[in-house]
């Protein structure tokens, strides 16, 4: 079970070029940039002459938001000076800062709230500074795995000053900024629920050179959503989401008077206006006076009018195909889930269980020709297997058009020590592991169910390991590293085993569950529901990438005959367009290994094929943050080096797929 949510202007100097000269002299064996993780290289001598002159010289001073034209200009010409690096920054500006804060202060304030950017879009890297002398602060700009990808080291005065560094990456991904001062020493000081040691911040793929854009006949053939940053669409764009949770209960749309809902008013939040963000509607929960047991809010037992009930749900058909057919119009159904992890909190019986379903399937029906009635959400696949099976024989599948699960699998916490994939190999266990879950419980809803039902994976998270807190020193790079690999690895099984859509929880950490977030709340040391102060984790980079590759796709599911700790899953991009192969290794023994890490560097080998026998070529091979590169292939098969993060190769011989894949029982895709 999870919490229950509702969820200036520029002085330019007449002599900018001669002072960039003396500022480059100053600064050329500084600034670095590395090109690779072993090999660092100097920033070209004549293109920092050259940038710097673009962005005025000697010892002019800007205010951070004055400098945006030129350091904008300054950044693009360092990236196309060489277009191996991976991130560049140029010298920093400089500018008074408030004197209260820590030693060392870091952020990325220029973007539009998340802290993502797309790539080659300037990124402000703004170090705050408060010496008491004078000192030299040494920078570094690490990525997921640690590696150092940009560095260098600046002057900085006494008192409190920001040094404003103009960046530009080619490199998509979670990446970290880390600062220390030569004499002083101090780092950069924790922030809400993100610990001390750096900032974070992220940088968006550019996939169309390797996955072409499909057409969407239907806006529902979306596959990703968020519980979470409802209202929020600059976020949800960010991360490549489509579908939020909206909540039509009859407590929240009538906790005072009996009828005050009217279906025909305008009870839509603007947010939804758009028709960006499609609704999944939210139907559990009674107020105190539907309620049989005086419950405010009730989610465990049936209404005490069901006469009543039945008519809000009418209401609630009416207005949600009002709002479908405004905003939405190429929506094929609305899609209502009934009921919340109800091995939790419902109280009732049986046969009112499925009492409740049948009020609310015929009114909402009776209204809305698009309705899909969605249920019963339990928080593990296999405990919604195991209600439907309790439930078959009261006749639940008359009033169920398509079941919701949770994606939650593991009793110990689904977390970076408890991976989807860790039971898999343990033959005592292996029908617990989340890839069994869901086989049984698509073959459950094939077997005693209506054929071919939609499958809705409506939350899933992956939260720190149990017993943990937010702090100083807490997550640790390797923990953030590991929660990210999980995350993409979960949502990867539950797509690849049937699921038609799969909903992220959550946006921003929050009190209570730690770590659940895929983003740090900035503001609040044990997170807040309502955080809008926010900076990425490695999850949020890994479902950035995740959604930019498998959006617009169908499931051909698990590839066949893989070897014992590999995994694979081949998806086929809408209207016949290109395969798409999820790829993975996983090992208990190296996850965390004996000294408590999660490795980054464990590897397998394996050979995908990927194309018929005798032909070479050559594939797309994206890793797990959305980098790109080209792998030859030789008759017919590409060998892969996994480790436990996420990669995805793009080919385009879809009959070889196919033949190469298992589709889930009942799948049949949007």
């Amino acid at each position: 079970m999870r919490a229950r949510l509702p969820i200036g202007r520029t002085h330019q100097s007449p002599n900018g070029a001669k002072n960039a000269i003396g500022i480059a002299e100053r600064f050329k064996d500084r600034l670095v940039v590395e090109q690779d993780p072993m090999q660092k290289s100097l920033l070209s001598f004549s293109t920092l002459v050259l940038a710097l002159a673009g962005c005025g010289g000697g010892n002019d001073v800007k205010a951070p938001d004055a400098a945006a034209a030129s350091a904008d200009a300054v950044a693009r010409a360092v990236a196309r000076a060489d277009a191996t690096r991976q991130i560049a920054c140029v010298a920093p500006t400089t500018a008074p800062a408030s004197s209260s804060g820590g030693l060392i202060t870091v952020d990325t304030p220029n973007s539009d709230g998340t802290r993502m950017y797309p790539i080659d879009a300037r990124i402000d890297v703004a170090i705050t500074t408060r010496a008491s002398a004078d000192d030299t602060l040494e920078w570094t700009i690490a990525d997921v795995l640690g590696n150092t990808v940009a560095s260098g080291d600046f002057a900085v005065p006494a008192g409190a000053t920001t040094s404003m560094l103009a960046c530009t990456s080619t490199l998509a991904g979670y990446f970290q900024v880390s600062a220390t001062l030569d004499s002083a020493g101090g780092q950069v000081r924790e922030s809400g629920t993100r610990p001390g040691g750096f900032a974070s911040f992220g940088v968006v793929p550019d996939l169309a050179s390797a996955i072409p854009g499909v057409e969407y006949t239907k806006q529902d053939q979306h596959r990703f959503g968020m519980e979470g940053f409802n209202g929020w669409g600059a976020a949800l764009s960010a991360l490549g989401l489509s579908w939020t949770i909206d909540d039509r209960s009859m407590g929240a749309m009538e906790p005072g008077e009996r009828f005050e809902f009217n279906p025909s008013a305008d009870n839509l939040d603007p947010f939804y206006k758009s028709g960006k963000v499609m609704r999944f509607v939210r139907l559990d929960g009674l107020p105190g006076g539907a309620s049989m047991h005086d419950l405010n809010p009730d989610h465990s037992y049936i209404p005490n009018d069901l006469g009543y009930y039945s008519d809000f749900m009418t209401r609630v058909g009416q207005e949600t195909e009002s709002i479908r057919a405004k905003y939405y119009p190429t929506m094929s159904g609305n899609y209502y889930q009934v009921t919340w992890e109800p091995e939790v909190f419902w109280k009732d019986s049986d046969k009112n269980l499925v009492a409740l379903y049948r009020h609310v399937y015929d009114g909402l029906h009776s209204t809305d020709p698009r309705a899909v009635v969605m249920g019963p959400t339990e928080s593990f696949p296999m405990h919604t297997t195991a209600r439907l099976e309790s439930l078959a024989s009261l006749g639940f599948a008359q009033y169920l058009d398509g079941v919701t699960t949770h994606g939650y699998y593991d009793v110990d916490g689904s977390s970076p020590s408890h991976p989807p994939e860790r039971l898999y190999t343990d033959d005592s266990n292996a029908a617990s592991s989340l890839l069994n879950q869901m086989r049984g419980l698509r073959a459950e809803m094939q077997q005693e169910y209506k054929p071919n039902m939609k499958l809705f994976v409506t939350e899933t998270g992956i939260e720190y390991d149990l017993g943990t807190s937010y702090g100083p020193d807490y997550p640790t790079p390797n923990i953030l590293f590991a929660q990210g690999a999980v995350v993409a690895r979960t949502h990867l099984i539950l797509l690849g085993e049937g699921a038609d859509q799969t909903y992220v929880f959550y946006g921003a950490d929050y009190p209570g569950e730690i770590g659940y977030g895929t983003f740090f709340d900035l503001d609040n040391a044990e997170g807040s529901q309502d955080a809008t102060n926010i900076a990425p984790k490695p999850a949020a980079m890994a479902i950035a990438a995740m959604t930019r590759i498998l959006d617009g796709t169908i499931t051909l599911g698990p590839v066949n005959d893989l070897p014992a700790g590999v995994y694979a899953y081949g998806f086929q991009q809408l209207n016949g367009g290109r395969v798409i192969t999820a790829l993975w290794t996983h090992n208990n023994d190296v996850w965390p290994a004996s000294n408590g890490d999660f490795s980054t560097t464990y590897s397998v080998n394996y050979t995908l094929t990927v194309d018929a026998d005798g032909n070479s070529g050559s594939v797309q091979l994206i890793d797990a943050m959305g980098n790109l590169s080209s792998v030859p292939y030789t008759n017919g098969a590409v060998t892969l080096t996994l480790t436990e993060s996420p990669q995805y190769v793009v080919s385009t011989n879809a009959d070889v797929a196919m033949s190469n894949t298992t589709k889930p029982v009942g799948y049949v895709g949007m």
